[in-house]
């Protein structure tokens, strides 16, 4: 895992993202490959409509990135990947797609983790979004085009990602 599929101008890497293997007759929900070699904090989702991939800009990093966050005690990634979605963007979807998840070599300090990665399709274009204390705007990247300027390259490899693994 030591092949960087993306870093950033921190030098935060994407070492791998691990598409979820599923049992034949096990419900959608429940993967077959959870990773353990090191912790998953985080959940992360990729919302799509078409071509268009939803972005929220996180007012503290200055970057256009997926909805997502950490996973509060007693919460399944799932659960926090769907808080997280409703508070960052304002778009309420409980039920989501885990699509994989992704290992980072992360800075400051230095750690390896994974974030479960979900993901969503939605027939139109969402833009009742209030911005607050975090997230600052929401955005929909027509992904034909170039990303926006300050966007989290993580996330936008990521995101193509699970286009690639038919989520």
């Amino acid at each position: 895992m030591d092949d960087a599929l993306a870093q950033d101008v921190k030098g935060n890497t994407l070492t791998a993202f691990l598409p979820v293997a599923r049992v034949a007759d096990a419900p959608d929900d429940i993967p077959d490959d959870v990773p353990d070699d090191a912790p998953m904090p985080a959940a992360l989702v990729a919302v799509w409509c078409g071509r268009h991939l939803l972005l929220v800009f996180d007012r503290f990093r200055g970057e256009w990135e997926l909805p997502g966050g950490g996973i509060d005690p007693g919460e399944t990634p799932l659960q926090a990947a769907v808080r997280e979605l409703h508070e960052e963007s304002g778009l309420l979807l409980p039920t989501l797609t885990l699509a994989g998840y992704a290992r980072f070599r992360l800075v400051g300090p230095l750690r390896e983790e994974y974030a479960a990665i979900y993901t969503a399709h939605v027939p139109a274009l969402h833009h009742a979004f209030t911005p607050n204390q975090e997230i600052g705007a929401i955005r929909w990247w027509d992904t034909a085009v170039a990303p926006p300027e300050r966007t989290q390259i993580i996330d936008t490899v990521l995101a193509r990602h699970t286009r690639l693994h038919g989520t």
